[in-house]
């Protein structure tokens, strides 16, 4: 499985960005995916995550309202649509994709890791 993310790029705060993740895996239709992001110095941490059939979605509380994840099957995509960004946002997003059907808030329950694309958030 190959995830390739972009989208990123260099914002004001209070801007928006879409990031996009394309899937290579021919199921695609039938695993949860996700983002995560790591900023500089800190730990992983998870963002969004969307299950196969797109019926539910989950999100950390610091972004629950501000960013919008989706998926379009048909097309092996995903995406994160980023509204009100802040300097904390700033981080590598990372489109991931699990074996199982339903989301998860875990790193580790993710198999297959995208190489991230970089947001970076000024004040």
């Amino acid at each position: 499985v190959q995830l390739q993310a972009s989208g990123g790029g260099l914002v004001q705060a209070g801007g928006s960005l879409r990031l996009s993740c394309a899937a290579s895996r021919r199921a695609f239709s039938e695993h949860a995916v996700g983002w995560f992001r790591q900023a500089p110095g800190k730990e992983r941490e998870f963002v969004a995550a969307i299950n196969s059939d797109a019926r539910n979605t989950y999100y950390a509380d610091s972004v629950k309202g501000r960013f919008t994840i989706s998926r379009d099957n048909a097309k092996n995509m995903m995406y994160l649509r980023m509204n009100n960004l802040q300097p904390e946002d700033t981080a590598v997003y990372y489109c991931v994709q699990r074996v199982y059907s339903e989301g998860s808030y875990y790193p580790s329950d993710y198999s297959f890791w995208g190489q991230g694309t970089l947001v970076t958030v000024s004040s």
